[in-house]
């Protein structure tokens, strides 16, 4: 068996997320009928078991993992670690330092996720602390966003650090040889911004990165840069405009042309808005930049196609060897900290 086909161990909090368990379960089955990945479901057993009861599972390499509890968005990490020790976020993450587990994956809190991943895993030499970041506009599939909430408040030597880990998934993933690099600013001539943009510039251009300078949020829909950094705050306001614009828009298209057009045509119309505008609920999730393992967080709400896709998403980042690249790159990085 080759590289791309080896078999992966997928750990799956079968408890997180919106639609826990019935859709994480079911999104799970799908992943498992594909070639190379092999399912934990991490979770209450009597639940998870009553799920896959549901489904066609003979001959699928898929086992149960006993978790008990689970950590919900807006419990804190640190008192909820305490308190939930086997909780399926923390068993789920575990199984990955263990080695039994290639990777892990939710659609739970995605505090709990970080804070597992940096205390079970361990945050990479040169990164403060897990950075969240993809490819949130639709119409720019090859342009990666980071950061997008983790981190709300950063320094001029983190953001550099999301330009190299974006430089690295877009290699890695999009197979981009010279990937483009900008900041996102307020204006895209030399010296605008603040002085964190600026201070970046400064930083960025002392590195080997092919760095284009600022763009504007104008220009994120046209794929003007392949890696776009921006602290969590800035990127998480991108992101929630984009997704609130896509669900108006399509409610909006499905009240002003009813009776119009077809309604089936109009109904395809209006998801197809939907979705390249919440390409985070709809692509699956992203893997947890910056942790010594494979950690992939999707969507709250995200049905079984998304987990199917988060599943597959993680399985790709542990193939092209995401993490000891990420190693590699920012090891090489000479920076100051707090620069």
């Amino acid at each position: 068996m080759n590289k791309e086909t080896k078999t992966l161990t997928i750990a799956v909090d079968a408890m997180g997320g919106d639609n826990a368990p019935d859709q994480i379960v079911a999104g799970a089955v799908k992943a498992s009928q594909g070639e190379g990945i092999n399912i934990a479901l991490v979770g209450d057993h009597k639940l998870v078991s009553e799920e896959l009861d549901k489904h066609d599972t003979n001959g699928l390499p898929i086992q149960i993992v006993p978790s008990d509890g689970v950590i919900l968005e807006g419990e804190s990490p640190t008192v909820a670690f305490r308190q939930k020790p086997e909780s399926s976020i923390l068993v789920s993450t575990g199984l990955v330092k263990k080695g039994i587990a290639d990777a892990s994956v939710t659609m739970g809190s995605t505090g709990a996720a970080m804070a597992a991943g940096a205390l079970i895993l361990g945050v990479i030499e040169g990164i403060d602390r897990p950075a969240l970041g993809g490819p949130i506009i639709g119409l720019s599939p090859n342009t990666i966003v980071i950061e997008v909430g983790a981190n709300v408040d950063c320094k001029p030597h983190q953001l550099v650090c999301f330009a190299i880990i974006g430089d690295v998934f877009a290699r890695q993933f999009w197979s981009i040889d010279n990937p483009k690099v900008a900041i996102l600013s307020v204006g895209t001539e030399d010296g605008k911004g603040n002085r964190q943009t600026k201070e970046t510039a400064d930083l960025i251009s002392e590195t080997e990165l092919n760095f284009i300078g600022n763009i504007e949020a104008s220009d994120l829909p046209f794929e003007q840069a392949n890696v776009v950094i921006c602290d969590g705050f800035i990127g998480n306001v991108v992101m929630k405009l984009t997704e609130g614009l896509g669900l108006a828009i399509s409610k909006h298209i499905l009240k002003e042309f009813k009776n119009k057009i077809p309604h089936r045509d109009l109904e395809q119309v209006a998801e197809n808005i939907y979705n390249v505008n919440n390409v985070a609920e709809t692509w699956g999730g992203g893997p947890l930049f910056g942790i010594k393992g494979v950690s992939v967080v999707g969507h709250g709400k995200a049905n079984k196609e998304a987990v199917q896709r988060a599943i597959e998403t993680a399985a790709h980042a542990v193939r092209v060897n995401l993490v000891p690249k990420l190693n590699q790159e920012l090891s090489s990085l000479n920076i100051k900290a707090g620069k």
